[in-house]
């Protein structure tokens, strides 16, 4: 009976996954997904969810790059769309 109630209580405070709040935070998605660099992130409006990011990728040796669309609340990437590249990333703070 107590192994049984010490599970209960394990499960019940597994740790749950937040919204994306952070622009890097939406950027480092996008770059694993896409395996590109990220250029610039802006927060959008999706269907009455939380909301979003738009992050631009350039696609080093490629032409073009990707406009993708991150969901905050799944924190996976909504839509990929073909751009043309955009230039090189400004140097980002290191913190």
């Amino acid at each position: 009976m107590k192994a049984l109630l010490a599970a209960l209580l394990l499960l019940g405070g597994a740790a749950q996954a937040r919204p994306v709040a952070t622009a890097r935070e939406a950027r480092a998605i996008a770059e694993h997904a896409t395996s590109g660099i990220a250029v610039s992130a802006r927060r959008v409006h999706l269907n009455g969810a939380t909301g979003g990011w738009e992050v631009d990728l350039r696609m080093p040796g490629e032409s073009r790059g990707w406009r993708c669309v991150v969901d905050s609340d799944s924190r996976t990437v909504f839509t990929r769309t073909r751009i043309p590249n955009p230039g090189p990333p400004k140097s980002r703070k290191k913190s």
